[in-house]
């Protein structure tokens, strides 16, 4: 697996973070970043993301209720939720809901942050080959059972 071909959007509504973010990670990863929950949800729609990571305290929409509509819309992402400002709620909601990966506090630590990436992806490309795996099985039963059916 090379790193570079891991897509991962940050979304913060603060653009010093953003560029803190792209400074540290663009080498390793392919970095797309947004600052708002709806430049992401552009981002998602458009783009082959494979890690989510974003804000909680955002202006109009929370990272909580990011990572809600990407559990509905693109449940096969994996999502971190990285804030400094966090509440046992927050925390409740992005697990419950959000069904996040892994919380980060700010300031991140780059090693911690860069391993939850990589296994992240690994968790991802698992899920994907997981998905295959069972789209061949049900098609094959739907084969044999044709076979069956017409004895």
């Amino acid at each position: 697996m090379s790193e570079k071909s891991i897509n991962v959007l940050y979304v913060d509504d603060e653009k010093d973070n953003l560029r803190a973010f792209t400074a540290t990670f663009r080498r390793s990863f392919n970095v797309i970043t947004a600052l708002s929950s709806s430049d992401a949800e552009l981002a998602l729609a458009n783009q082959d993301i494979h890690i989510l990571i974003t804000d909680q305290r955002m202006p109009v929409k929370t990272g909580t209720e990011l990572l809600a509509h990407a559990v509905k819309k693109y449940p096969d992402k994996i999502r971190i939720l990285l804030t400094a400002y966090a509440d046992i709620t927050c925390l409740e909601d992005a697990i419950n809901i959000g069904h996040i990966y892994k919380y980060f506090k700010k300031p991140w630590h780059e090693e911690e942050l860069r391993a939850a990436i990589e296994e992240g992806y690994k968790l991802f490309c698992l899920q994907k080959e997981r998905d295959k795996l069972v789209k061949e099985l049900e098609n094959r039963t739907f084969e044999v059972n044709k076979i069956l059916n017409q004895k």
